[in-house]
């Protein structure tokens, strides 16, 4: 693999790894996979939590007047 093809991606805040495709929420970044196992998860299941607390560290930016 050449230096370019590691360079394209963003980090996802909920599994901290680098990937290519994924959505945006404001200033934060959520991968495909990530995106589909949160919707597919029961609040029941163990997982949910965990979820939570990640999306704690999407920040809404400030807008400035």
């Amino acid at each position: 693999m050449n230096s370019a093809a590691n360079s394209v991606g963003e980090i996802c805040i909920v599994c901290e790894q680098k990937k290519r495709f994924g959505i945006h929420l404001y200033t934060s970044f959520i991968c495909e996979e990530c995106e589909k196992e949160m919707i597919q998860t029961s609040t029941s299941d163990s997982r949910y939590k965990f979820f939570l607390d990640q999306l704690k560290k999407v920040t809404k930016p400030e807008i400035f007047s």
